[in-house]
C-alpha cells in the first residue's frame, strides 16, 4: 500500500555478463557493503536475491527477523510483500482473460451490478492502471475503523463505493487500492473461487511456491520474519487485518519464491506472451499522456535502461522486485521494518551490477570557472518548478524555487552535471535563451531560462528543547500513513511512513519547514492544555490534516 507523500522513493535492478571472477568479486563485496550499511547486525533486516540469465548470483540476508527474540535474518525468511501482491492479482485476472471469461474492456458493473459508477463508465482496464477515478480506500479516514476486522470483500467494498470520485476514468493516473480490491472481487465472481483459494490453487501450487501464501496473523507461518515500525525506538507493527489490504497487498512471500513468481511470468507459464506484453504496456491517459505503469507493475529507466518493477510497504514490511528485460535480471530485497525502505538501495544495486551505476565523485571533471559560470541562470520547467543554477568558490549549485536547500551538482562534460549519490541530473545546452533538460530515471523535464528571481530564503528561529519536545508524537494523516515527530536536543524532525527522517525548521513557533522538499508542517494547539492535537501537511498544493495519535 502507498504513503500520500511521495518524496521519490527510487527503485530498479541487477546482474551484469561478467567479464572476469574479480569483476564478481568487486561487485559482491560492493553490494555487500551497501546491505550492512542499511540492515545493520542488531536492526531490523532484509532478505536479498539477484538472477542474470537463469542464475541465481546472490542471495543472503542481513539483521535481525525477530528483535525480541535476537534471531538473525536468514535467506528462508517470509515476509508480507505489499504492494507487489498487484501483479498476482494482474495476472489472475489475465489468466482469466485467455480463458475467455472476462475482457479488459468490461465494466466493473458487468460483475458488481450495484456499483455505483457516478455516471462514468468504468473498465477493467481502468482498474488494472489506477486510472478508474475510484477513490483509495488506504486514503479515507473511516478504514481506521475497520482496519483490524476480518471483513468481506462486499463489505471493504461497501466502505469506499460511495466515496466521491478523484476523477473521470481516463484522465488521470492516481495510485488506488481500490481498484485492485475490486480486481480481487471480480476474480472471485468469475473464477468461482474466494481470491485466497485462487491464489494457492492457481498460483502457488502450479509454481510450487511452497512457502507463498494469502497473508495470516493467525496462522502459524515457519520463518515469519516479524514486522517493526519505529520512532525513537522499534515498536512491533501496529496490526492490521490481511482481509483489509487483500488484493492490493496482503500476499506473504521469500525471495526464492518471488523468483520462481518472477520465471514463471518471463517464461510465460501462466499466461501467454501476448498477454505479457499487455501487463508491461505503459499506458496512456486520454490525452496520450503516458502514465508508467502497466497491469500491476510500473515503468522506470536506469541509466536509459528500461526496466519494469514494483514495491510494497505495508505494517511492519517494505519490499522491492525489480525486473531489466535487456539483461534478463532480476533482484527481489524484502524488510521487516517499514522504517528501512529498500527502493534506493535496490536502485543503487540495480546499476551496480548491470554496469551503469550513478557517478562517483571521483569521475567529475574539472572546468574552469568561466565553463561554470556559463551555466548560472534561473531556469522555468514544464510542471511549472523553477531552479536556480549558482555558482559559489568554483561549485556549482541546484536550488528549486523555494528558496531552501542547494544542491551541489558535479560535472562529467561541459554542459552534463550530476547529483552526488544520485542518478538526477542536468544536461545544459548554449543559446539565447539557454536550457537544460533535467532527467530521473524514467522523469525528464525540460527547462528554459528565465528572468524571475529566487524568493526570499525562509528565515528559521531557535526554539527550546522545551518547546520542541511538546510537539514528540505520532501524527496519522491517513490510515496506513503517519509522521512521527522527535527531537534530538534542539534539534526536531519529522519521519513519514516508509520514508527518510527529515529535520524540521521553526519559522515561528508552531510553523515548521523542511529544506529538502518544498514542504510545511502547522501544528494545531488546543486551547485548553496548549499541546498539539493535530498537524497540518502543506505540500504540492495540498493541506492534509493529521490527528495526533499517540
Amino acid at each position: 500500500m502507498k504513503p500520500i507523500l511521495n518524496l521519490k522513493l527510487l527503485f530498479l535492478l541487477l546482474f551484469v555478463s561478467i567479464p572476469s571472477v574479480q569483476f564478481a568479486q568487486n561487485m559482491e563485496e560492493k553490494i555487500d557493503q551497501l546491505m550492512s550499511n542499511q540492515y545493520k547486525t542488531d536492526d531490523s533486516g532484509a532478505t536479498i536475491l539477484i538472477a542474470k540469465e537463469g542464475e541465481i548470483v546472490y542471495r543472503k540476508a542481513f539483521g535481525k527477523s525477530n528483535l525480541e527474540l535476537n534471531t538473525d535474518m536468514i535467506p528462508e525468511n517470509v515476509f508480507e510483500i505489499g504492494s507487489i501482491t498487484k501483479q498476482f492479482t494482474a495476472v489472475g485476472i489475465l489468466m482469466l482473460l485467455e480463458e475467455g471469461k472476462l475482457s479488459l474492456d468490461d465494466e466493473i458493473t458487468k460483475f458488481i451490478p450495484d456499483y455505483p459508477t457516478q455516471e462514468t463508465k468504468i473498465t477493467v482496464h481502468h482498474l488494472l492502471t489506477h486510472t478508474s477515478g475510484i477513490k483509495s480506500y488506504t486514503s479515507i479516514p473511516s478504514l481506521r475503523d475497520f482496519a483490524r476486522k476480518d471483513i468481506s470483500p462486499t463489505e471493504l467494498i461497501d466502505a469506499f463505493k460511495n466515496e466521491p470520485m478523484d476523477f473521470k476514468p481516463g484522465e488521470q493516473y492516481l495510485y488506488n487500492n481500490s481498484g485492485f480490491v475490486l480486481l480481487g472481487y471480480i476474480i472471485e465472481k468469475v473464477s468461482g473461487m474466494p481470491y485466497p483459494e485462487f491464489l494457492q490453487k492457481r498460483i502457488f501450487d502450479e509454481l510450487k511456491m511452497n512457502n507463498s501464501l494469502y497473508g495470516s496473523k493467525y496462522t502459524i507461518v515457519k520463518n515469519r520474519a516479524a514486522g517493526y515500525q519505529k520512532q525513537e525506538t522499534y515498536l512491533n507493527a501496529d496490526y492490521i487485518s490481511m482481509n483489509i489490504p487483500y488484493a492490493a497487498g496482503s500476499i506473504m512471500s521469500t525471495v526464492d519464491d518471488m523468483y520462481l513468481w518472477h520465471k514463471a511470468v518471463r517464461n510465460n507459464a501462466l499466461i501467454s506472451k501476448e498477454s505479457l506484453a499487455k501487463a508491461f504496456t505503459n499506458y496512456t491517459l486520454n490525452n496520450g499522456d503516458k502514465i508508467n505503469y502497466g497491469y500491476g507493475w510500473a515503468m522506470n529507466m536506469i541509466n536509459e535502461v528500461p526496466v519494469i518493477e514494483h514495491g510494497g510497504g505495508i505494517f511492519g514490511y517494505t519490499t522491492q522486485g525489480i525486473y531489466v528485460p535487456s539483461e534478463n535480471a532480476y533482484v527481489i530485497i524484502l524488510t521487516n521494518c517499514n522504517c528501512n525502505s529498500p527502493s534506493e538501495i535496490a536502485f543503487k544495486i540495480a546499476a551496480i551490477a548491470i554496469g551503469k551505476p550513478y557517478p562517483e565523485l571521483s569521475k567529475k571533471v574539472t572546468l574552469t570557472k568561466e565553463q561554470l559560470q556559463k551555466w548560472v541562470g534561473a531556469y522555468e520547467f514544464e510542471d511549472g518548478v523553477v531552479r536556480f543554477v549558482s555558482l559559489k568558490d568554483d561549485q556549482l549549485y541546484s536550488q528549486r524555487s523555494d528558496g531552501n536547500a542547494a544542491f551541489k551538482i558535479f560535472p562529467l562534460t561541459q554542459n552534463r552535471f550530476f547529483f552526488e549519490d544520485s542518478f538526477a541530473e542536468y544536461i545544459f545546452s548554449d543559446g539565447t535563451p539557454k536550457k537544460v533538460v533535467f532527467k530521473s530515471n524514467i522523469n525528464v523535464s525540460k527547462g528554459v531560462e528565465t528572468d524571475k528571481k529566487m524568493a526570499e530564503s525562509k528565515k528559521e528561529i531557535q526554539l527550546s528543547e522545551e518547546v520542541l519536545k511538546k510537539y514528540i508524537g505520532t501524527y496519522e494523516l491517513a490510515p496506513t500513513f503517519f509522521i512521527e515527530v522527535n527531537v534530538k536536543g534542539n534539534q526536531i524532525f519529522a519521519q513519514a511512513t516508509n520514508q527518510p527522517k527529515f529535520e524540521l525548521f521553526a519559522e515561528s513557533e508552531d510553523n515548521f519547514f523542511l529544506k529538502v522538499v518544498e514542504a510545511k508542517i502547522t501544528f494545531q494547539i488546543d486551547e485548553v492544555t496548549k499541546m498539539p492535537k493535530s498537524l497540518i501537511l502543506h505540500q504540492g498544493g495540498q493541506n492534509i490534516p493529521g490527528k495526533k495519535i499517540k
